[in-house]
């Protein structure tokens, strides 16, 4: 959890840093790609404060009215973040670069700026927000890759690709996903605008917008299917299923599983009910004893499993 708050708060104020900077760039050159990307900005820092309401949520104490705490808000702030914050910044930023592609808009790279009596080219306050940018966001990126790297080798998953589907810590995958987003929105602002300065083609910027508003639509539903189905109340995955299977079957006096489920209820917060048949002839004590055993062992073999239900059948 605390390694999931400094990914987000990394990733706060870097693009805290940068938002208003590009808004300064775009008012400097008016150019799309800039604008573009002062949306994505915006809507990284309001992600950042969804996430960080969804983990201090998170941690409330369970209530009668929610017995299992309340883990699963971060689901819900992470879903919220795909679906408002990327869909809405992605559908400005593709709308903004769309209307200046097909009205063929020209943009101000060519003007100049002067400040304490030197004046240089507008568009190098772009290429220096935008560059600064990119090392903000590499930084954020690190830490959130860190924090993937870290739940990859505690899961031993094969890597990034296989953490995006089974991973329950949707907030640091959010973040990972947005930096990652961010770096690449920067690289096709940057590559935009040069290429508009170089050939006087302002095309080239309104497509780098166009292409960053598809970025970030294409993002949002991918980690809006991600969410969903966490808050649709996932499983662990099956080979993890099959080991608690595999521990409980091993136990003396268990005939055999009639059934087994098991539920993330937050981010690494599983909870395990099992059906267990036992052999004929074993009393309560003996019973009771075995269960207590099966959960502790569980448990110690899965951090993740905070709660364990195993109900005797005859």
């Amino acid at each position: 959890m605390a390694e999931s708050k400094t990914v987000v708060l990394a990733a706060l104020f870097a693009n805290a840093a940068i938002a208003v900077l590009k808004f300064v760039g775009f008012l400097l050159t008016q150019s799309p790609a800039m604008l573009s990307e002062t949306y994505h900005s915006i809507s990284d820092t309001g992600n950042q404060v969804f996430l960080l309401i969804g983990l201090r949520y998170g941690k409330r104490k369970r209530t009668r009215a929610h017995p299992f705490g309340f883990g699963k808000a971060q689901f819900f702030y992470s879903f919220l973040v795909s679906v408002l914050l990327f869909g809405i910044a992605g559908w400005e930023a593709l709308n903004h670069g769309y209307h200046a592609l097909v009205a063929h808009e020209s943009v101000g790279l060519s003007g100049t700026v002067t400040v304490a009596s030197y004046t240089f080219p507008a568009v190098w306050v772009n290429y220096a927000v935008l560059s600064a940018g990119i090392v903000f966001e590499s930084y954020a990126l690190k830490k959130a890759n860190d924090g993937m790297q870290a739940d990859i080798r505690e899961h031993e998953w094969s890597g990034l690709l296989e953490a995006f589907k089974k991973t329950s810590n949707v907030t640091t995958l959010t973040a990972f996903t947005e930096d990652t987003i961010a770096v690449l929105g920067l690289a096709l602002a940057l590559a935009g605008i040069f290429l508009t300065q170089y050939t006087g083609n302002p095309m080239f910027d309104a497509a780098a917008a166009m292409l960053i508003g598809i970025l970030l639509m294409v993002f949002a539903v991918a980690l809006a299917w991600e969410n969903k189905r966490l808050l649709l109340g996932e499983s662990l995955p099956l080979t993890e299923e099959n080991e608690l299977r595999e521990m409980i079957s091993d136990n003396p006096g268990v005939v055999r599983i009639e059934d087994l489920r098991t539920v993330y209820f937050g981010p690494e917060h599983v909870i395990v009910v099992a059906d267990v048949e036992f052999e004929d002839g074993m009393d309560t004590d003996e019973i009771d004893y075995s269960i207590s055993t099966m959960e502790d062992e569980l448990r110690a073999a899965n951090p993740s499993i905070k709660k364990v239900y195993i109900e005797p059948e005859s």
